[in-house]
């Protein structure tokens, strides 16, 4: 059966785990629209789609 040649010390072992913190994703609220979203990210709200409180695509005009 296959073995590591040496020992990882709990030292370099703990340094490698650092890189594996999870971080929370940062939301943000709409100023139009009120709805939460990821930061830096468009949403859909009512078949329109915003960015930054502004309408960038807007879909219900196409259905009347």
């Amino acid at each position: 059966m296959a073995h590591p040649k040496r020992k990882i010390s709990k030292t370099r072992r703990d340094k490698r785990r650092t890189h594996y913190k999870a971080t929370m994703p940062q939301i943000a609220v709409d100023p139009t629209t009120g709805e939460a979203h990821l930061y830096h990210r468009a949403h859909w709200h009512e078949g329109k789609l915003y960015y930054r409180g502004q309408v960038v695509i807007d879909t219900t005009e196409a259905e009347v």
